[in-house]
Formats: structure tokens, C-alpha cells, sequence
């Protein structure tokens, strides 16, 4: 038999292309494990990884890269779910589709695309990644179109992460929301899709030019979905349904998040998606593969519902309600000193023996410290340096009092006393800061 060829996954740092990585290396591939960005655990587990990034680069480079390499088979898993700080749709899916398809000449290129008819696609997610199907389908000399539903992996982000936090809460989904048609996949179905291409590339067989649903066959519904998962976990039981508007005002909050630099799971893409729902006809990938598709409940029992999975799913949503809480506490503390408590908190300083001039300049400068703390907790690319400036000028507020004005640990409304809860939940937050 002839040698199994390299395959290169791109944005193997993300839940489907780390899924895929980890299995095929596992199944014995030369895998060539590409991302802007790896964690120091994925460094450790993926043998090839290789950080470059990847959507700004020519048709030239990405072929050059690819050449050096030795890879036969590219596997494109890059994604965003709408314009972000983090790329913009088009230029993602799209044009980096374009350049793809010129460095891929030789090679089969297997896209991870989105299911569903093209007549419902409504979103810049939904449609871009469309346009990248057609442009495939158009130009690319051998290639392989794969359109997953809802993906079930062992690692949680995006979706997925959403669905275990839903899971674990006693609130159902609203009807629209719930009704929706829901089908999910394995991810190591699309693992398995990608050995059979590469095993018949190593075959000789180079003219794939297919576009494949891989699904399971009997779809349920979102609802069915988080049930599931619910009982999977162990979670509590639905006593109570969501109201459509407080959807849509979470997502209207995702947006503004990602506006901040950050991932929530639930923007106002996602919901329009969820509403659309995820169905397909895995008749066609059966037939020309011969594999049977795992069905949800086989997936979860893949997925052992171990302490740390539903730790997981309890603190998903509260890291949002920790880190925001942490925001408002320090921009409004910094902003009622610096306004209507400006008197009260310079007399404070002056009492200690300050003069008025330099006991004003103090407050406002300490004012403006705990602004700009809440700010860089709020803004993703900043938030680990805020949270431990948050933790030390805590700490410095608590030895000042100890030193010169310990009767602040007699205030009656514990203003002290307070500030030690807020840097536990700061180190909490830098414990639940990481998204991948």
C-alpha cells in the first residue's frame, strides 16, 4: 500500500481542528497541525504544530508553506461567526477560500462548511461561507465540501460550550428557539470522513469533486438536543421557559462583547442560526463512504460526565457574570469618588494629615486608577493585566488602611471587608479566563 499522505489542518487550534488533528495522528497520519495561535497543552499533545497566521496570507506563501511541508491533503477548519475584532466574515471565509483554492492546485482540499438550504441563508456567516462553497466548486481542481451539523467534541467552545451551560440551568429554551430542527454530529464522524479521502488519495483516486452532509439521520430538535445533554450531566429539570426577548437581549449584549474583543457563544448570528435550525440529508456521504453516522446519545456517552464537565457547564455563564460584575465594580466605585463622593473620600486622606491639595490629586488619581482597571477587564486583549492590577491595587488599599487608618475596618457597611471578596472573585476570573 502506498505511504498515507500529510494532511494539513487549518485552524487546528479550534474545536473541530484539534478534534481532528489529535484523531488522525492518533490513526497513524502525518498530520501538519496549523493555527495563528496554539495553548501550551496543544503544543504538548499535537506532534506538527505549526503557528503562523494563515488568513492574511498570499496564495504564494500558503503554497510555499504547504510545499516545505510535504502536505497532500489540507483540511480548511477557519471560521468566525461574524465581524469581529477577530476578522471579518467575508475576508475569512471567502477571500481566504480564493487564495486557498490557488495554493491547493495539486492537492485535495477538504472545506468544513455550514448545512441547510442555500434559499434560507440569511446571516454574514451562513452567507460567506456559501460563497466559499461556490467558489470551490467553481475553481478547485479536487476537492471535498463538508457540512456538519451541530458538532459534539470533547472539548466545549462556542455551541457547544452554550449547550452544556443551558443544560445544567432549570430554565427550557423559548418555543422558537426549542422547535427548531437540530441535528448533530460527532466529530469523529468528520475525522472519519477525512482518513477514507485520505486513504483513497493514498490509493490513487484524485478527482473528488463532492459536497457531503455528515449528519446524523434522524435529527431531533434544539430542545431535544439540550435535553440530552441535560440528562448526560445530570442537570436539573426545565421548570421554567425563557422569554423570546431575553434571547434576543443577551445576544444584543454577545454582540457588544465581541465588540470587546471576546467570544460569547450567544450573539445575535448564533440566535438567527439557531432559529434557522440545523438539518440535512447524510443519504449521499453513507452511500459514497459506507460509514454510519454516530448518533447524539452515542456521542455523549464518547464524553464521560466526569466533576470537571459539569463544572464546566455550572461556571460557563457565571465567568460572563463574574468578569461583569467585576467591570461595574471598579468603574463605579471610581466614578462616584470622583464625583459625588469626591468631598467625602478627600476628607478621608485629609484626616490622615494630607494637605487638601495633594489629598484632592490622590483621589482623583486613585479615581482614575479603578476606571481604568474596569476598562482593561472589560477589553479581552487586556483583561489578565487588569484583573492582577485589580488584585494589587486592592491589596494596596488594605495595607494603607491597616497602616494609617485601621478604624476603616470598623465601618459599619464593611467598605473594607469588601474589597477581600473582590479579589477572590478577581482571582476567579483569571482562573476562568481562558476560552480554548
Amino acid at each position: 500500500m502506498a505511504s498515507l499522505p500529510t494532511i494539513a489542518i487549518l485552524g487546528a487550534s479550534g474545536l473541530i481542528g484539534e478534534a481532528l488533528a489529535r484523531y488522525l495522528q492518533a490513526e497513524g497520519y502525518p498530520v501538519l497541525a496549523l493555527a495563528r495561535r496554539f495553548t501550551p497543552a496543544q503544543r504538548q499533545a499535537l506532534r506538527r504544530p505549526v503557528e503562523t497566521p494563515l488568513v492574511e496570507a498570499s496564495a504564494a506563501d500558503l503554497s510555499r508553506l504547504l510545499d516545505a511541508e510535504g502536505a497532500e491533503i489540507v483540511v480548511n477548519c477557519i471560521g468566525v461567526l461574524q465581524d469581529s475584532r477577530k476578522g471579518r466574515a467575508r475576508a475569512v471565509h471567502r477571500d481566504f477560500a480564493a487564495r486557498l483554492v490557488e495554493a491547493t492546485r495539486t492537492r485535495l482540499l477538504v472545506q468544513i462548511s455550514i448545512p441547510g438550504r442555500e434559499a434560507e441563508d440569511r446571516t454574514g456567516f451562513s452567507l460567506t461561507k456559501r460563497e466559499a462553497e461556490h467558489l470551490i466548486a467553481q475553481k478547485a481542481v479536487s476537492f471535498a465540501i463538508l457540512r456538519p451539523g451541530f458538532v459534539w467534541a470533547p472539548a466545549a467552545y462556542g455551541g457547544s460550550a452554550l449547550i452544556r451551560a443551558l443544560a445544567m440551568l432549570p430554565f427550557a429554551l423559548p418555543a422558537r428557539e426549542a422547535a427548531s430542527p437540530f441535528a448533530a454530529t460527532d466529530v469523529r464522524d468528520i475525522a472519519r470522513t477525512v482518513a477514507f479521502l485520505a486513504h483513497r488519495w493514498a490509493e490513487g483516486q484524485r478527482d473528488w469533486r463532492v459536497t457531503w452532509d455528515v449528519m446524523e439521520c434522524r435529527p431531533g430538535t434544539v430542545e431535544t438536543v439540550v435535553e440530552a445533554v441535560r440528562l448526560h450531566l445530570g442537570g436539573p429539570p426545565a421548570r421554567l421557559r425563557l422569554l423570546g426577548f431575553l434571547m434576543m437581549a443577551g445576544a444584543r449584549l454577545g454582540d457588544l462583547a465581541a465588540r470587546l474583543g471576546w467570544s460569547p457563544p450567544i450573539r445575535t448570528t448564533a440566535l438567527m442560526e439557531m432559529q434557522r435550525g440545523v438539518s440535512g440529508d447524510p443519504g449521499v456521504w453513507m452511500e459514497a463512504t459506507g460509514l454510519q453516522p454516530t448518533s447524539l446519545l452515542d456521542a455523549l456517552s464518547g464524553t464521560p460526565a466526569t466533576v470537571q464537565e459539569r463544572w464546566f457547564a455550572r461556571l460557563y455563564l457565571l465567568k460572563a457574570l463574574v468578569l461583569t460584575m467585576l467591570v461595574l465594580f471598579w468603574l463605579v466605585s471610581g466614578l462616584v469618588a470622583l464625583t459625588i463622593s469626591f468631598e467625602a473620600a478627600t476628607a478621608i486622606l485629609i484626616g490622615l494629615g494630607l494637605p487638601v491639595g495633594l489629598a484632592k490629586g490622590a483621589t482623583v488619581l486613585t479615581s482614575l486608577l479603578d476606571i481604568q482597571i474596569g476598562t482593561m477587564i472589560a477589553t479581552r486583549r487586556t483583561a489578565r493585566l487588569g484583573l492582577w492590577a485589580a488584585i494589587a491595587l486592592s491589596l494596596a488599599y488594605v495595607l494603607g488602611a491597616i497602616l494609617f487608618d485601621p478604624d476603616l475596618w470598623l465601618d459599619p457597611l464593611g467598605s473594607m471587608v469588601k474589597t477581600l471578596p473582590a479579589i477572590v472573585l478577581a482571582l476567579v476570573a483569571l482562573a476562568l479566563l481562558d476560552e480554548r
